[in-house]
């Protein structure tokens, strides 16, 4: 199809929207491994999963064989307003990198949460509604997925306790004021106000935090607290499964205009975004139909995929959770205070790490202060400020496409720019005045951290 005919927007229809989530799952030969019970060492159970999860969450959670589970009405009503999201064609990026590839980016930034978190978090409250619960508990990172959740427990009249990362809580008070806008409680982790924080803050005085320390606090106040249950942004598969409507999107806005892509990239901390991105075209993949290069990019600071071990580890840096079998740098690792903060997650989701295990998919790792020059070139071209997350995939995207320039190779790139760097600004502040660092961890480091490692 003549290259004329396609716009810089490829937008869908409303009625084109996904009524089904994709399960990738379904269609993978080696399935995921169950997450354990850390007591028995036994797959979990629903009735188990069901006292931390809401049952019907739980459910998705443990779901393996249905490739396609109906989204609600109510959910899809919701996504009415911002979604289809549109599938961008960044001809200004490719004019200055001078290359022959096509480079398309998705774009989940416009919504008043800034990423693609919502899509999850719309879900996730909807079903805990549903249940009758009072309200849920949470961890956030960098801050986008507390700000999903802050919205969409808003929307359906539920409290919201977040417990987000102190170091990002220190760096991003602006993300923290929206989710207090949307009407929830914000506390810096670790805090003193768990049994779990305070012993963390007496083994690690000082410590900035983790995911892995947030995630041990909101579960704890989430099974003492009668009618809340704990939601999660990332990692599981039930959020991967919520986030299938960005691959979806993506897929049929590429059908469209008959463009099949050659490289799919999507950043990479505990997996929702990408395993959102790639979902169909990895069930392609799997099914035999077709074949794609699709890159992982995570930051070299907290490099669970190519550098992390394969193997079951405690989800939360308190050992309360499930443990469950993914590429891990160990619950006891305390990643450093860099600015990609959505991006800081010991481990990986399960359903990823089992494809990159069977090496369906590639990882990378990019160092801080790359990102942030990328970010800046993209901006400068495409009008858009990226979240240093959104920023590794537009990294290893430019390389690519720079690649290309070399060998003359009209490669297609798709990569997922998953949302805005507007409460960004300390960290690009950072970079400007030349007071970023590269930090990455030894390997004395990581062998320390997954000595540590639960025996199964």
């Amino acid at each position: 199809m003549s290259e004329k005919k396609i716009p810089y927007k490829i937008y869908l229809e409303e009625s084109e929207m996904p009524k089904e989530w994709y399960n990738v799952r379904a269609d993978m030969k080696n399935k995921p491994a169950p997450l354990l019970n850390p007591g028995t060492k036994q797959p979990m159970t629903l009735e188990e999963l069901s006292g931390v999860f809401c049952t019907e969450l739980a459910k998705q959670e443990l779901d393996d064989s249905t490739a396609y589970i109906p989204i609600p009405d109510e959910i899809r009503d919701f996504y009415k307003m911002y979604r289809p999201s549109p599938l961008v064609r960044a001809y200004c990026l490719e004019k200055k990198l001078d290359t022959p590839a096509k480079i398309y980016y998705k774009f989940e930034g416009n919504n008043t949460s800034g990423s693609h978190k919502l899509n999850s978090a719309i879900a996730q409250a909807y079903y805990a509604k549903k249940q009758g619960l009072k309200g849920v508990t949470t961890e956030t990172g960098a801050g986008q997925w507390g700000t999903a959740l802050s919205m969409a427990c808003s929307y359906f009249d539920l409290d919201c306790k977040v417990y987000m990362v102190k170091v990002s809580y220190e760096q991003k008070p602006f993300r923290r004021e929206v989710m207090r806008t949307y009407g929830a409680s914000v506390t810096p982790s670790p805090s003193m106000t768990t049994q779990v924080g305070r012993k963390i803050l007496e083994q690690h005085p000082g410590t900035t935090g983790s995911l892995g320390c947030a995630i041990s606090e909101a579960v704890e106040v989430a099974v003492s607290s009668e009618g809340y249950r704990y939601v999660l942004g990332s990692v599981l598969n039930q959020v991967l499964l919520h986030q299938s409507v960005i691959g979806l999107e993506t897929k049929k806005a590429l059908d469209k205009y008959e463009i099949v892509p050659d490289i799919i990239i999507g950043c990479a901390g505990g997996g929702s975004n990408l395993g959102g991105l790639i979902s169909p075209f990895m069930g392609e993949k799997l099914r035999g139909e077709k074949d794609y290069r699709i890159i992982a990019v995570e930051p070299a600071s907290c490099p669970s995929f190519t550098r992390g071990k394969y193997a079951y580890d405690f989800c939360d840096t308190g050992m309360v959770c499930p443990l469950a079998k993914m590429y891990t740098l160990g619950s006891d690792f305390i990643p450093s205070p860099n600015h990609a903060g959505g991006l800081r997650y010991h481990g990986m989701s399960s359903t990823l790490s089992q494809l990159y295990d069977d090496g369906l998919m590639e990882a990378v790792s990019v160092e801080q202060t790359s990102i942030f020059r990328a970010a800046e070139q993209f901006a400068r071209v495409e009008g858009i400020l990226p979240a240093p997350e959104s920023s590794h995939a537009i990294r290893v995207a430019i390389d690519e496409a720079l690649k290309c320039k070399e060998t003359g190779e009209e490669k297609t790139i798709v990569f997922g720019l998953t949302g805005t760097g507007y409460f960004d600004m300390v960290a690009y502040e950072k970079f400007h005045n030349g007071e970023m660092s590269d930090y990455i961890p030894t390997d004395e480091e990581l062998a320390a951290s997954l000595a540590k490692l639960p025996t199964v």
